[in-house]
């Protein structure tokens, strides 16, 4: 199979200069409408390369790929209930980290439930970025709100929790334990999060990239992707940048901020479930 589907997303504003880091994506319009059903439909596009492991994403083709993707929609969610569920925001976060920084994913945290309906506690994603010298480990986390000022604090209060040493080590145990030892970086991630590599060494080497979704003015007073669009648009994810960056963040991990406005958020997990239903039925 293809490595990733192809890209949707536009990135306006993308700033590693900036401490955390800053990227701002947009979906864009087509015939004057933000383009939510175009959107839930690339988030369908990329449902094996976030629900399947690495051999059955290894070997997807042609002759298998409706029954992987409706085990991948399987293994998502079946509830009717999805108005609240958070998994479009984890896929979200899969996607920008994908596209944006090439990351490649360790584990699929929906491989190992025991219920498609359960919720899935730990870092939002598990992926690493890779080269000959170097394995940086990328652990997600994501807001999928309306509101951006909630969704800021809430993350802030998550990422802190989440970088204490004794939830990290128990969290490095539960990744190593699904790590599959055929998947090329195996063993240079096993080793990364051994018990006896320095927490010192690992900050060094990770990333916390962080998304957060929003209602936004600037998404809902514009039809078209023009010059003063562009020129909000940046205005305002460069001013929700400077508010997450004036808050309490480790200083001793990196952190990648993306920020992916909405028009609205309703319209947009209602197209996707209605999807994500479809899928899971096409080999029944």
């Amino acid at each position: 199979m293809a490595e990733h589907p192809d890209e949707f997303l536009e990135v306006r504003v993308h700033e590693l200069d900036l401490k955390p880091g800053l990227t701002g994506l947009c979906a864009g319009y087509e015939a004057c409408e933000w383009r939510c059903q175009q959107l839930a439909a690339h988030l369908i596009e990329w449902l094996p390369d976030f629900a399947l492991d690495h051999a059955e994403k290894e070997g997807m083709g042609s002759h298998n790929a409706a029954a992987l993707l409706a085990k991948a929609a399987r293994a998502v969610y079946t509830s009717d209930k999805y108005q609240r569920r958070g998994e479009l925001g984890e896929l979200l976060l899969h996607i920008v980290i994908r596209q944006v920084f090439e990351t490649v994913p360790a584990i699929s945290k929906y491989f190992f439930k025991d219920s498609s309906n359960d919720t899935v506690k730990g870092f939002d994603a598990v992926h690493v970025v890779t080269g000959s010298e170097f394995l940086e480990l990328w652990l997600g986390e994501v807001k999928f709100y309306c509101d951006i000022v909630s969704a800021t604090r809430d993350v802030v209060e998550e990422i802190n929790k989440h970088v204490d040493r004794d939830y990290l080590r128990s969290e490095f145990a539960l990744i190593s334990n699904k790590i599959d030892d055929n998947w090329a970086y195996a063993e240079r991630l096993k080793k990364l999060l051994h018990r006896n590599t320095s927490l010192d060494e690992i900050f060094d080497a990770m990333c916390i990239p962080v998304c957060l979704t929003y209602e936004s003015n600037v998404i809902k007073s514009h039809s078209a992707v023009t010059s003063e669009f562009k020129a909000a648009f940046s205005q305002e994810v460069r001013k929700h940048h400077a508010d997450f960056a004036t808050r309490a963040l480790p200083s001793s991990i990196r952190i990648h901020l993306f920020l992916l406005p909405m028009r609205e958020k309703e319209p947009l997990v209602r197209e996707f479930d209605e999807r994500l239903k479809k899928c899971q039925g096409i080999t029944n």
